[in-house]
């Protein structure tokens, strides 16, 4: 299970910060988030930014995770 983190919209909309969701690509740990987290997770999703350990996942949401991998979901931020 890959570590996921959420942040400002993503944690509000879950009600957790961070979870361990199962999942051998970062798009099945998104799709394991989503039937967890429910419509308007998937909806927040579309313009979310979403890192492995750091960095932009090289192959997209089809690059693969394991266990000790981070999945960030990084929801737009607006200020001034």
């Amino acid at each position: 299970m890959a570590r996921l983190l959420l942040f400002a919209q993503a944690r509000e909309i879950a009600g957790r910060s961070s979870d361990s969701v199962a999942g051998s690509t970062v798009a099945e740990v998104l799709a394991a988030a989503v039937a967890a987290y429910g419509d308007e997770f998937a909806a927040l999703l579309e313009c979310c930014r979403v890192w492995v350990n750091g960095d932009e996942p090289p192959e997209g949401l089809a690059s693969m995770v394991g266990e000790a991998d981070e999945v960030a979901i990084i929801p737009p931020v607006s200020g001034g």
